[in-house]
């Protein structure tokens, strides 16, 4: 199991979202996203890259990417993001048999939800609820078809701990979670974590395999 440890950085709660970029790249903490746990099916890998910082209330997440295909054909939130150019984290308390799990497309859409144990049991987050995560991204929020070539593109994101059950003023001192880039719908299909998944086929939806969120 990997382990990370997410530095506390109370000034980020003081900017908007399209100003944490910098000081995520400063002070958070980096980790990368390159674990092939399909080679023989799905060998391709962006570079991508996570920073992650949290206040008392908030985690902020910066996802950095830089690969071929670029595609952002979702607009509304809770649509099949992961169909597009998508970066994803899955998180759950150590103690509880729910996970929650927050994909987001190059321009932002996010599609999230509440699963207890695995993918068949799943409440989508409300618009009300996914309204409260801030995002930006350097593509801005235009849709657009499959486009060929090479790509850089920065998804930064900042959600509430209550939407994952954690009270601010009760976090604990360890969470569990990975970090996923993917792209089921383009020409270059992948399915890359964090914290390797021992499956025999892509599956993200499995939390025994989370690594360690310090809590620092």
């Amino acid at each position: 199991m990997k382990r990370l440890s997410i530095p506390h950085v109370p000034e980020l709660g003081s900017l908007t979202i399209d100003a944490v970029h910098t000081v995520l790249e400063e002070q958070g903490a980096r980790i990368p996203i390159e674990t092939i746990n399909w080679p023989d099916l799905f060998g391709y890998r962006p570079l991508t890259t996570v920073s992650i910082a949290r206040t008392d209330d908030r985690l902020f997440v910066l996802f950095q990417v830089h690969g071929n295909c670029l595609r952002a054909v979702n607009t509304k939130d809770n649509q099949p993001v992961h169909e597009d150019s998508c970066v994803e984290f899955f998180v759950k308390q150590v103690d509880s048999e729910d996970y929650f799990n927050f994909e987001f497309n190059c321009i932002g859409t996010c599609k999230a939800a509440r699963h207890h144990k695995d993918r068949a049991n799943a409440v989508n987050f409300t618009l009300d609820q996914l309204a409260t995560i801030e995002r930006w991204s350097s593509l801005g929020q235009r849709a657009f078809n499959e486009l060929s070539g090479l790509f850089n593109w920065d998804v930064c994101v900042s959600i509430p701990f209550t939407l994952i059950d954690v009270q601010p003023d009760q976090l604990p001192p360890v969470l569990l979670g990975n970090f996923y880039k993917c792209a089921d719908a383009t020409e270059q299909p992948h399915y890359v974590s964090w914290n390797p998944i021992r499956t025999e086929r892509p599956d993200f939806h499995r939390p025994e395999y989370f690594g360690e969120l310090r809590l620092a």
